[in-house]
């Protein structure tokens, strides 16, 4: 569960880091647009949330690890659709959640395989 605490925290990093980002080209119009505002503050609080959720998973506790599938599975999918629909977001906030993107599909494979089968 380290690896997935590191990647949720990265995740978060760059989420945050992003907010900030918009925060200070908040008067380019063609940076900032109102949907890049909402999505970037839900995304840096999400993921806040999130590694809260991953660190109680970490220390054994089987309805955070439900919760952290589920959540990081829904996150994913939201990315995928984000970077999908053209002309909705600028190119850097898609760039952004590509890697946000490549950052949880890492999580969900590692939470969800199985584990090894010891002789």
């Amino acid at each position: 569960m380290r690896n997935v605490i590191w990647l949720i925290g990265g995740y978060a990093a760059v989420s945050v880091l992003t907010l900030v980002a918009v925060i200070v080209f908040r008067h380019d119009a063609a940076m900032v647009t109102t949907a890049v505002w909402i999505r970037g503050t839900i995304v840096a609080a999400a993921s806040l949330l999130t590694l809260f959720i991953a660190v109680r998973a970490a220390r054994g506790d089987r309805r955070m690890l439900l919760r952290l599938r589920v959540v990081t599975a829904a996150m994913l999918v939201a990315i995928v659709v984000i970077i999908a629909v053209p002309g909705a977001f600028p190119l850097w906030l898609k760039l952004e959640q590509g890697i946000c993107g490549l950052l949880l599909l890492a999580v969900v494979v590692q939470i969800n395989r199985r584990p090894a089968v010891r002789p």
